[in-house]
C-alpha cells in the first residue's frame, strides 16, 4: 500500500527536548518548507497507479514518500551509502527531525530505500525536477531568461578495463553462475572447471612484462593475453554443454539459472571475440565495445582531454536556467539526459528542448559549447523560441555587439563550473548504479537535491 505522508513528528518524547535541539539548520530548514508542498509526491502517486493501481490501497504499507525524498537528497548531498546513510540519520535529531522519523520510530531498513531506487526508475526522478521547476516558477517567481548547456562524462563504476581482466572476469562469473545452475539441477554430472588460477598466474606475467617496455614484451603480453582468452574459450564450451543438459531437465528453478548462465556465455563470446580482433588489427565497433561483466551498458567515451583521452561511461547533458547572465548566476537543472559511450551534442538536444516545450519555458538566450552545430542547434532552438539568441563558444557568426558576446561568453563558462559544482557536492561524476538507467536515477537524484537546495534559497516573490 502506498504511503505518501509521514506521521506526527512532534510526539511526547520531541516535546520534551529544548527547541534549540528541535530547530533546524537554516539549509534543512529552507528544504524542509519546500518540500512540504503536496505537489512534490505526484509523481509517486501516478508511477503506482501506472504500474500496479491494486498497490495503492492494499498490501503492506511502504515507508512514507516524503521521508524517501528527504533521504535521498541526504545521500546526494554527502555522498553517503545506503548503510551510512541510515546510520546517521539514526543518530541524529537533526537529521531525524528533518526526514519525519520520530525519536522513537525505526529508520527503514537499507536494502528498503536501496529496492526502492532501482523500482521507481529515472522517470519518477525526472518528474520530481520538473515539479520543482514548475513550483520555483509558479511560487517563488523564477524567472527562466537564459539557458547554458554542456555535456560531461558519468564514469561507470568499474575499473580500468584491460582484454586480461575482462579474461579473468568472465572465467570467474562463468564458474559461478555454473555452480548456481548445478545447485539448482542437482542431477548435473557436467561440470564447468574453473580456470581463475590460470588466468590470474598469466595476469601475474603479463604485469612483470609490461615494465620491460620492448618489442620482445608486446609480442609477450600478446601471447599471455592470447592464453587468457584460450582459458575462456574452454569454458565456455563446458558452460554450453552444462546448459543443454541442464535444458532436459524440469527442476523448478532451472529456468533462472539458466538463463543467467547463457547471459554471462554470451558476453564471455563477444570478450574472446574482442581479443581476436584487436590482435588481428580489426577495428572494434564502440558502440558494442564490452568493458564490464558488471555494467554492460558502459562504453568508452572519447573526450579529448590530455589527461583522461579515454572515460568508461555514459555522456549527460546537462541544461541550467537561470534568471541573469551575470557573474555567479546560479539556476535551475533540467532533467538530465544521458546516453551511454560518445555521443555527440546535438544528439541529446532535441529531448532538452522537448523538456523546455513541455514546461512551457521559453528562454530569451541561450549559451552552448564549442562541440554543438550552429545549423542543428538553432533549428532546435526554434521549437523553443523562434526569438531565442543563440551563442556557441567558438563560433565567428555569433550575434550581438563584442559587449554581448563576451558576456555570453562568460556565461557559458559557468557551466564548467556548475558541472564540477555537481560532480564534487552531489556525487554526480560517477554513477554507483549499474547499467543505463542506473546512471540515469544517479545523475537525476543529483540535479534534484540540486534544484531543491537552489529552489528553497529564492526568497519568495522574486524573479
Amino acid at each position: 500500500m502506498l504511503r505518501l505522508t509521514a506521521g506526527p513528528i512532534d510526539t511526547l518524547w520531541e516535546t520534551l527536548l529544548p527547541e534549540a535541539v528541535r530547530a533546524l539548520p537554516e539549509d534543512l530548514a529552507r528544504a524542509d518548507a519546500l518540500l512540504a508542498d503536496a505537489a512534490l509526491l505526484e509523481p509517486f502517486r501516478r508511477h503506482w497507479q501506472r504500474r500496479c493501481p491494486a498497490a495503492l490501497l492494499d498490501g503492506r504499507p511502504t515507508i512514507a514518500m516524503q521521508t524517501y525524498v528527504r533521504l535521498m537528497i541526504l545521500r546526494a548531498r554527502s555522498g553517503w551509502g545506503y548503510e551510512t546513510l541510515l546510520r546517521e540519520v539514526a543518530d541524529s535529531i537533526h537529521l531525524r527531525r528533518f526526514c519525519l522519523i520520530p525519536l522513537h520510530a525505526r529508520v527503514p531498513d537499507e536494502s528498503t530505500v536501496r529496492k526502492l531506487t532501482r523500482r521507481l526508475g529515472p522517470a519518477v526522478t525526472d518528474e520530481l525536477i520538473r515539479c520543482v521547476i514548475s513550483l520555483a516558477t509558479r511560487e517563488r517567481r523564477f524567472g527562466a531568461r537564459a539557458l547554458r548547456v554542456d555535456s560531461t562524462v558519468a564514469e561507470a563504476d568499474i575499473r580500468y578495463p584491460t582484454d586480461a581482466a575482462l579474461c579473468a572476469d568472465a572465467v570467474r562469473v562463468l564458474t559461478r553462475a555454473a555452480r548456481r545452475l548445478q545447485r539448482a539441477v542437482p542431477t548435473l554430472t557436467t561440470h564447468v572447471r574453473d580456470r581463475s588460477r590460470a588466468v590470474q598466474r598469466r595476469l601475474r606475467a603479463l604485469g612483470r612484462t609490461l615494465r620491460r617496455r620492448t618489442e620482445e614484451a608486446k609480442r609477450s603480453v600478446q601471447r599471455l593475453t592470447e592464453e587468457a582468452a584460450a582459458q575462456v574459450r574452454a569454458t565456455i564450451a563446458e558452460a554450453r554443454a552444462l546448459a543443454a543438459r541442464a535444458r532436459r531437465s524440469r527442476a523448478p528453478a532451472r529456468r533462472a539459472a539458466s538463463s543467467e548462465l547463457e547471459r554471462v556465455t554470451a558476453l564471455a563470446e563477444r570478450v574472446t571475440e574482442q581479443v581476436r580482433q584487436r590482435f588481428a588489427g580489426e577495428p572494434i565497433e564502440s558502440a558494442r565495445r564490452l568493458v564490464s561483466f558488471f555494467d554492460t551498458d558502459a562504453r568508452p567515451v572519447r573526450r579529448g582531454k590530455l589527461a583522461r583521452p579515454t572515460e568508461f561511461g555514459y555522456v549527460v547533458q546537462l541544461a541550467e536556467l537561470t534568471s541573469h547572465t551575470r557573474r555567479g548566476a546560479r539556476g535551475l537543472l533540467l532533467p538530465p539526459k544521458l546516453r551511454a559511450g560518445s555521443t555527440h551534442e546535438n544528439t541529446l538536444l532535441p529531448e532538452t528542448a522537448a523538456e523546455l516545450v513541455g514546461l512551457q519555458l521559453r528562454p530569451r538566450e541561450a549559451s552552448f559549447d564549442a562541440g554543438f552545430g550552429p545549423a542543428p542547434t538553432g533549428t532546435t532552438m526554434a521549437t523553443v523560441n523562434p526569438a531565442i539568441a543563440l551563442f556557441i563558444a567558438g563560433h565567428k557568426a555569433n550575434p550581438g555587439s563584442r559587449r554581448t558576446r563576451r558576456r555570453r561568453a562568460r556565461y557559458r563558462v559557468g557551466c564548467e563550473g556548475r558541472i564540477a559544482h555537481l560532480k564534487r557536492e552531489y556525487g554526480a561524476g560517477r554513477s554507483r548504479l549499474k547499467g543505463e538507467a542506473g546512471a540515469r536515477i544517479w545523475e537525476g537524484w543529483a540535479a534534484f537535491a540540486y534544484d531543491v537546495d537552489t529552489t528553497a534559497a529564492l526568497p519568495a516573490g522574486t524573479g
